[in-house]
């Protein structure tokens, strides 16, 4: 029936459920887009001080800047051996992005990511890649070296120490680094090592440090998280640094400096792109010029020109006018690895499977 056709009254009706109608779609509120799930995977701890805890400030730093356009989640104390169920879990829950911080993490990351391909995945350390796995790092080594910088300065007994991990690429390139830039300024420098076959275990840390602390090490670096090693040069009297983050609420001023890893930039960049669907898998290295490195946190008990001496190292590695893997550069057996005037490349840094002379000790088999 048309609606001229209609009583007054009936029309009035239609014409005010229609009125109603399209003010009840109006005030409908328009749901946002869902916020992007991330999840995040740390071998240990994720508060305290070392790897873990620098991935987790990372984390919450990224879950403040981008509010309510992500959100995120994270599993500690993740088991290389666990890496597989934990990532898949983590997809299964609705993450769209996931980082696994730890070169262990990477076989089991692989497998996961190839049955979700619409998953974004991002691996700390590792070199396998995917179509949707990429592969990220910080240089480390270039902590390691303002570190021996230091420790070479420092020292009264000319050896140094360091509690060993793993022997992976990542850590041989710090105690290589440690070493030759501690004896760049101390040609007497040796440096001592002691394996604890783990990268968070308190008591056998505080074991391996006593260990090179029996040996005359007056100077300690860990690769290890905890901050046990720093601890225990701080109550035997002798020297030790920050590794991955700022440990002086353990170390008090037998902390000479630390090397703070800031693993945000990259998240924020990495969570931009997936955000804006423009993200793509690489292969990304960065250090102290990307502002991935904050060397800092120096004791009150650090000599002035010693402070001095690191900070102009600093800018040196930064500006590529003194890097640190430069010629000459022997191994243990005296073999030249880097001729003279010469710089190692990446791809060699990368694939290090060898000590520098000065030395003391082997790889494990």
């Amino acid at each position: 029936m048309p609606a001229s056709t209609l009583r007054p009254a009936a029309a009035r009706a239609l014409l005010s459920v229609a009125a109603s109608a399209a003010i009840a779609a109006l005030a409908t509120p328009v749901h946002a887009a869902e916020p992007l799930k991330v999840g995040f995977m740390y071998i240990g701890p994720a508060s305290g001080a070392g790897w873990s805890y620098a991935h987790e400030l990372a984390r919450q730093e990224v879950q403040k800047k981008f509010g309510d356009k992500i959100q995120t989640i994270f599993v500690e104390n993740v088991s290389e051996n666990d890496a597989e169920r934990v990532t898949r879990d983590l997809a299964s829950q609705g993450a769209k992005l996931i980082f696994g911080g730890a070169f262990g993490f990477m076989n089991g990351m692989v497998k996961v990511a190839d049955d979700f391909p619409k998953v974004a995945f991002e691996h700390a350390t590792g070199y396998k890649t995917a179509p949707n796995l990429g592969i990220y790092d910080i240089r480390t080594y270039e902590g390691a070296c303002l570190n021996g910088t230091i420790a070479g300065k420092m020292t009264k007994t000319n050896v140094l120490g360091v509690v060993a991990p793993v022997p992976i690429p990542e850590i041989i390139r710090n105690i290589n680094a440690f070493t030759l830039c501690a004896q760049a300024v101390n040609p007497k420098v040796t440096t001592r090592l002691v394996w604890v076959n783990t990268f968070y275990d308190p008591p056998k840390e505080v074991e391996a440090a006593k260990t090179l602390l029996a040996q005359g090490a007056d100077v300690l670096m860990q690769n290890t998280d905890s901050p046990a090693p720093l601890q225990t040069a701080k109550a035997a009297g002798a020297w030790g640094f920050g590794w991955d983050t700022d440990m002086a609420q353990w170390g008090g001023d037998a902390q000479l400096a630390a090397a703070r890893l800031d693993w945000s930039i990259y998240y924020s960049k990495i969570i931009s792109e997936v955000l804006a669907k423009q993200w793509k898998p690489g292969n990304v290295w960065i250090g102290m010029k990307d502002g991935a490195i904050h060397y800092d946190k120096f004791s009150p008990k650090l000599p002035a020109d010693v402070r001095k001496l690191v900070e102009q190292r600093a800018k040196d590695i930064t500006s590529g006018k003194k890097p640190v893997f430069f010629g000459p550069l022997k191994d243990q057996s005296g073999k030249v690895r880097v001729a003279a005037g010469g710089e190692m490349p990446d791809a060699e840094k990368l694939q290090m499977n060898w000590l520098v002379q000065g030395v003391t000790g082997s790889l494990p088999k």
